[in-house]
């Protein structure tokens, strides 16, 4: 899902609908003040239509008069630019040992937040309880109310039938299976909920924040569990059934006769996760219970930690591998809990991905840990609530009500 910002004009005045008000924001959403005069030279609508838009916009709120351009001449002219503060989102992200909750403005600025340890596990009813009473707090907090919500992003970890919000057969998730989610919220809120996979928000979350300009790359999670997000040519995908990416299961070699959560044996995930790091390394004899457990022995530079996350890397690179050969990304990113050890698994990554994809491949590739780091599946789930309230389809629906 791609906002507009880093577009022309031109391009955006081609690619976007301009017989509606809706299409005419999308212009105006990079924040950028302008004229009258601008819009009408960038669009090719004549004055007196893009008067009456700007005036639609302004009754929505959506933008807002800026202080005025300089006088070529004649009276000053006034400017316009998007008005962020105009509504919120409610942001989730649901780990399956942890959860946070955000309230956003339209930029998925943060305006109030909180996070706790949850076991996704204890099922949906008790997680969307804590998610609604605690949004309204988070809301209250930030002076504002239900009624400004226009959005809610969700973020869960296992596949998610994206058009439905619905989870599918989530491994690590019982009870979840095909719950209704946007169902279950919609009493408190009115505005629509939308549900992904919690790589896909990273992924999201991770472009819009640092990469703006990067239109192919892989996001990989490496925590728990193991999976990918993969945005192309500027776009988020999901797969037919939203389980792209679910690379955690792929069968590698060295994992052959493990068993895996998934029921499986011989999968990455079973090597190569936080999980299965410290399960060999607790078998050696040290303290590592959790992927935790393992950050904190690596930190402490303990060299059988350190090595088996470097393994853990060279492991994951082979996968990659694949995915490069395939995707021909620009940049794969490693986040998730084991992004805290990024120096040697990020290393164990590159040296396997550098080694063994053609040079055409590697040549501009980047291979580097996540920037946003645990703030990516929060503002991922925060711009997937604010790409579909200001789209051109949402403005235009909402002016047809006024």
């Amino acid at each position: 899902m791609c906002f507009t910002e880093g577009m022309s004009q031109v391009t955006v005045s081609h690619a976007l609908d301009l017989s509606h008000a809706g299409g005419l924001f999308q212009l105006l959403r990079d924040g950028l003040p302008r004229t009258r005069a601008d819009l009408a030279k960038s669009t090719g609508l004549s004055r007196p239509t893009i008067a009456q838009r700007i005036d639609q916009l302004l009754g929505l709120g959506l933008i807002t008069p800026v202080s005025d351009a300089a006088s070529t001449g004649g009276r000053p002219s006034s400017q316009f630019a998007f008005n962020p503060q105009a509504r919120v989102v409610v942001a989730a992200d649901f780990g399956a040992s942890h959860a946070r909750l955000a309230v956003t403005d339209l930029t998925g600025t943060v305006l109030a937040e909180l996070g706790e340890e949850r076991e996704i596990s204890d099922g949906p009813v008790s997680a969307i309880e804590w998610l609604r009473s605690s949004a309204l707090s988070l809301l209250t907090e930030a002076d504002r109310s239900a009624d400004d919500v226009v959005g809610v992003g969700i973020g869960l970890p296992g596949p998610v039938e994206f058009s439905t919000g619905r989870p599918i057969n989530p491994p690590i998730m019982p009870g979840w299976d095909r719950f209704d989610l946007p169902g279950a919220l919609k009493q408190t809120f009115s505005a629509p909920v939308l549900v992904d996979n919690d790589v896909n928000i990273m992924a999201l979350g991770e472009q819009t924040s640092a990469w703006p300009e990067t239109t192919d790359l892989i996001f990989v999670k490496v925590a728990t569990g193991i999976g990918a997000g993969i945005i192309s040519g500027g776009s988020l995908r999901r797969g037919s059934h939203g389980a792209a990416g679910d690379i955690g299961h792929v069968a590698l070699p060295r994992a052959a006769g493990i068993p895996c959560a998934c029921g499986n044996r011989g999968c990455l995930e079973a090597v190569a996760s936080g999980r299965s790091i410290a399960r060999e390394l607790s078998r050696a004899g040290l303290e590592a219970r959790t992927p935790g457990d393992v950050i904190r022995l690596v930190k402490a530079g303990d060299l059988q930690a350190i090595q088996a996350v470097r393994q853990a890397g060279r492991d994951l690179g082979e996968v990659l591998t694949t995915c490069v050969s395939l995707m021909n990304p620009s940049l794969i990113l490693i986040g998730g809990a084991m992004a805290q050890a990024a120096e040697h698994l990020v290393a164990g990554v590159r040296e396997v991905v550098y080694a063994r994809s053609i040079p055409l491949s590697t040549e501009h590739l980047t291979i580097a840990p996540s920037n946003a780091a645990g703030n990516a599946a929060i503002l991922g789930a925060a711009h997937l609530a604010i790409d579909a309230a200001l789209s051109p389809e949402r403005i235009a629906a909402a002016l047809s009500r006024q």
